[in-house]
């Protein structure tokens, strides 16, 4: 292909907006390239002019797009990139604190950045005892849903919207999370966010490969463009949302069953197996009430969720005697036998979880310490940019009266 036109030639050659220009990338009906700066989009004059003499494509049933320019995350049909940098490629190299500095300023940084991480002991006096209150076996999501409103109440200055200050908000949100959950309580000043999250969700000693695998996980979850959570942060910062709030409005959403909590029934379909041969039993019962395998497939990554085959083969080396793995390993092989979807990062999650014996619901907690990255990079976006207001289309009755 040659991509020679603007993004502005082809919509005007289409008679679209350019939102509805993006969204037809978005749903495969263009391709785009890239200028030679690597910012501008280009399209292909033959295929928009196939597109603009067959008609404005349909939208699939039930389909709802809303575009946003960012700079943060590119996702391809294979391949996903922070800020033009490979995921995969980071995962294996670079710390959450490097990849969340890279999602926040647009640098990764020359030197480690896993230092200072810590919220003032106000802040975590506050969240501990907001959680305390909770009944035992709370998830760890839904203690995170009260630790988040108690280190706000802490902090007066946290509608000081300037980047350097959302930024300082950001390492006290993160870092409060894990320090303010029950468990092993280590060192906090100077210790990584994946050594200090592994002693809350895990009571066993992290072994050097599963810890990495750990922290390759929070680097591979990070940001995922406009998911659903990352939508409604970004729609509750584009209103001027404290960093605080726009976390919270995050949490609200990621433990849907449909995103971060898929990985909560993932870990439940593990947990249900006794060992691999009862796999099929566990699988079949799930069929059998009408509900899919959790943890497989992805509208995007067809042919595989590039973060769930990296994160996997991180455990394999990590773990390969685990009996907990051997069921992971039974279950893929009785999807594949049904030429199911593939896996994808909840299903690596939720093992991750279950080979480094880890409490329950510590995969969707992974997920959501994560995405803190995300939501915040996505806030210091749309703190600069226009309210996000969607328009509805109305389908219920007319006006009573014919509208008198």
């Amino acid at each position: 292909m040659s991509y020679e036109l603007t993004a502005a030639q082809a919509a005007e050659r289409l008679g679209v907006k350019p939102a509805t220009l993006y969204a037809y990338v978005s749903r495969g009906v263009l391709t785009r390239g890239r200028a030679a700066d690597g910012r501008a989009s280009l399209f292909d004059a033959d295929e928009v002019e196939r597109l603009a003499r067959r008609g404005r494509p349909r939208r699939p049933a039930g389909a709802v797009d809303i575009i946003v320019e960012s700079r943060i995350t590119e996702i391809t049909a294979d391949r996903l990139r922070y800020r033009g940098h490979d995921v995969v490629e980071l995962a294996r190299t670079r710390s959450f604190e490097d990849v969340a500095e890279l999602l926040w300023t647009g640098e990764l940084p020359t030197g480690s950045s896993t230092g200072g991480w810590r919220a003032p002991e106000i802040a975590l006096a506050a969240g501990r005892a907001a959680q305390a209150a909770l009944p035992a076996g709370t998830l760890p999501l839904e203690r995170f849903q009260v630790i988040v409103p108690a280190l706000a109440a802490t902090d007066p200055l946290r509608l000081e919207l300037d980047p350097v200050a959302v930024v300082a908000a950001a390492r006290t949100i993160v870092a409060g999370l894990v320090d303010c959950l029950p468990g092993a309580a280590g060192p906090s000043d100077g210790t990584p966010i994946a050594i200090r999250l592994w002693s809350r969700l895990c009571q066993r000693r992290a072994s050097p490969a599963l810890l990495r695998a750990l922290s390759a996980a929070l680097v591979l979850l990070a940001d995922h463009e406009l998911a659903a959570s990352t939508l409604a942060a970004r729609a509750a910062a584009s209103v001027r949302a404290d960093p605080y709030a726009v976390v919270a409005t995050g949490l609200g959403a990621v433990g849907g069953a449909l995103h971060g909590g898929s990985s909560l029934g993932a870990e439940s379909m593990l947990a249900a197996a006794a060992g691999p041969a009862d796999v099929p039993r566990v699988v079949a019962e799930l069929l059998r009430r009408g509900e899919k395998v959790p943890g497989f497939g992805h509208y995007i990554y067809k042919a595989g969720d590039p973060r769930a085959i990296a994160l996997l083969g991180m455990i394999r080396h990590a773990a390969p005697k685990s009996a907990q793995l051997a069921i992971a390993e039974a279950v893929l092989v009785s999807v594949r036998r049904k030429s199911l979807p593939e896996p994808n990062i909840d299903f690596a999650l939720a093992t991750l979880a279950r080979v480094a014996g880890m409490t329950r619901g510590a995969a969707e907690a992974i997920f959501a310490v994560a995405r803190v990255a995300g939501w915040v990079a996505h806030a210091l976006e749309a703190y600069t940019t226009a309210p996000i207001r969607p328009r509805a289309i109305y389908i219920g009755p007319p006006a009573a009266n014919g509208g008198a």
